[in-house]
């Protein structure tokens, strides 16, 4: 799924939308009625970790009646053009899809929390928006047709332009529920706490995922600053100095920054190790599926060389496979 600095391009693209009243809305989500966006004023835009967050508020001013009867004389008739058809067919869960998932129910609000004016997207493995534009099919899919992605959500406003929301679940919420403390690209991040998390005795590219102390950041970015440190994944915090956790640290939030600027230039990301045979040096990498027991696993990607197992007080290595 996008990580951090990839939910914080999407968010720039909204905010040009920020003050404008929805006039017509489509797509295929059926996990809110989409058609209640109709005529509501987009209020605010927020990144928090993995999830963008879009407040509406009903429309005010001279303007909102008028939209607001075209809302409903709309929302009364047919659904009109491909793109903002509602799509019957839904293709089965993938792999990743069901890790996913499983990520996203880990971090779904209360259902006591009740419904609220703030919308919460969460994007799955290919989820993106777009600006004014839909996305095209690159390929064609297994069946041999071109066929251009559907969009959940599509949300026209007032002066003209329109975005476009793919591969992402959504649902209401009274308020953004995140901690900027936690959030690596936060001017609000939390150096101490983060420590403290990564200091515990399990294995650090455990922790690193935790959205608890590391909001944003992915199995890309994980992979990629373990390389950077020379840590192994599997080495329980508690074996590392204080000066390797703190190097760690600097790697998630350098990284982390470098490839949102890389995103905001229209560059692409260019890892070292991660999907690699052989890390920038030329050692063969090792992959492996990691994860705690009962949780959440991913592919991780590694160089025996330049990450070696670091050995604990009884002279033992840290584990390299599970």
């Amino acid at each position: 799924m996008p990580e951090g600095p990839s939910v914080r391009k999407f968010q720039l693209l909204t905010t040009p939308f920020v003050g404008q009243v929805v006039t017509k809305v489509g797509g295929s989500s059926r996990k809110i009625n989409v058609n209640d966006l109709n005529a509501l004023r987009l209020q605010d835009s927020q990144v928090h970790g993995k999830n963008l967050y879009l407040a509406f508020v009903a429309a005010e001013g001279p303007v909102g009646p008028t939209l607001q009867r075209e809302a409903a004389s709309r929302a009364s008739s047919p659904a009109q053009g491909g793109q903002e058809q509602v799509c019957a067919r839904h293709t089965h869960l993938q792999e990743k899809e069901l890790q996913e998932l499983q990520d996203f129910r880990s971090e779904v609000p209360d259902a006591a929390e009740g419904l609220g004016n703030w919308l919460r997207f969460h994007f799955g493995l290919f989820g993106s928006i777009r600006a004014n534009e839909f996305s095209r099919a690159k390929k064609a899919n297994k069946r041999g047709d071109w066929k251009d992605p559907i969009p959940r959500l599509v949300l026209h406003f007032e002066r003209g332009g329109f975005l476009v929301f793919y591969n992402c679940r959504m649902h209401w919420c009274s308020s953004p529920r995140a901690d900027p403390a936690s959030d690596v690209l936060s001017v609000e991040f939390h150096r101490g706490r983060a420590l403290d998390a990564l200091h515990a005795p399990n294995p650090v590219c455990y922790t690193l995922l935790d959205q608890r102390y590391f909001s944003g950041l992915g199995n890309i970015i994980k992979n990629e600053i373990l390389y950077l440190a020379k840590i192994h994944p599997l080495t329980p915090g508690t074996l590392l100095a204080l000066s390797d956790l703190e190097r760690l640290l600097d790697c998630a939030v350098q990284f982390s920054s470098d490839w949102l600027r890389s995103k905001l230039h229209g560059e692409g990301l260019h890892p070292q190790i991660y999907k690699k045979e052989q890390c920038p040096l030329g050692h063969a990498v090792m992959k492996g599926t990691l994860g705690p027991s009962g949780g959440l696993k991913r592919l991780t990607w590694w160089c025996p060389q330049c990450q070696p197992a670091v050995l604990s007080k009884d002279g033992d290595p840290s584990p390299v496979t599970e």
